[in-house]
């Protein structure tokens, strides 16, 4: 199975933790061989995904506090949601997207591709952090119902690279940035070191991939002859309901070189 192939593979694939398996292995075998194929096959516009979590609209998720193992359980079953989306989208970006006449030569493809599956390696990993958390606890992911929202606005951005990139990483992976600290001090005042670990290591790592969304809108933006801050406002305004949250991280986000004059007017 090439490349291409096994990331279509990972991104059909129904069991969770196989999907993760699976993206890892996909990226393994990209470094190994990093060859631009002729074709690229059409992406599903659902990606594949267990029966369980079941999926409710978000004011029905479960929110409970801190205090007890289910609470923590449900906070950290939301955080392995988003890593399972995570890896979807990043998938998604490479299949969808790779062959956008944008990106001109093989090598920019090249990167392209080098970047997302890196990111989707990384989701992967996390996901299975987070699973391992969850198991230890006498949970699982599908436990509790999640939303789907993300993917959601995957669809909605399916047809154009600038929008997915604008609202995807730089508006919605941002927002973890900015929430994941509050999160991390929290469950550390609750003496939950297992949890804390974790999320510091999700934290570091997707300032990157929040970086490589930056990096690659700003691409895109220059190649069509636009402003890439007058063409993120645009395409957020047109993709994304309502203003984006304070408070933001603003040192985490300006490591990923997401500048202020990009989002500050949208908040």
């Amino acid at each position: 199975m090439d490349t291409v192939a096994a990331v279509k593979d990972a991104l059909d694939c129904q069991n969770a933790k196989e999907k993760a398996a699976k993206a890892m292995r996909a990226f393994s075998a990209w470094q190994n061989n990093p060859a631009i194929p002729s074709s690229f096959p059409s992406p599903n516009i659902n990606p594949g995904r267990p029966t369980q979590p079941i999926m409710v609209p978000p004011s029905e998720v479960p929110r409970r506090g801190i205090g007890s193992i289910k609470g923590k359980a449900a906070l950290m079953h939301a955080v392995a949601h988003i890593e399972f989306n995570a890896i979807n989208l990043a998938l998604d970006l490479v299949i969808r997207f790779s062959s956008d006449a944008v990106f001109e030569s093989d090598l920019n493809r090249i990167e392209f591709i080098t970047d997302w599956l890196s990111v989707a390696s990384d989701e992967a990993r996390h996901f299975m952090m987070v699973s391992a958390y969850l198991e230890a606890n006498g949970f699982e992911y599908g436990t509790f119902p999640a939303h789907n929202g993300l993917w959601d606005a995957a669809i909605d951005t399916s047809q154009d690279v600038a929008a997915r990139l604008a609202v995807a990483p730089m508006v919605l992976e941002a927002r973890g940035l900015d929430v994941t600290p509050q999160i991390i001090e929290k469950l550390r005042k609750n003496g939950d070191s297992e949890a804390v670990n974790i999320l510091e290591v999700i934290l570091t790592e997707e300032v990157q991939h929040v970086y490589f969304g930056t990096k690659w809108f700003n691409f895109v933006a220059k190649r069509r002859s636009k402003d890439p801050v007058t063409y993120f406002h645009e395409l957020v305004r047109s993709h994304y309901k309502g203003l984006l949250k304070r408070p933001f991280n603003k040192k985490a986000r300006f490591d990923a070189e997401l500048y202020e004059d990009f989002y500050l007017p949208l908040s």
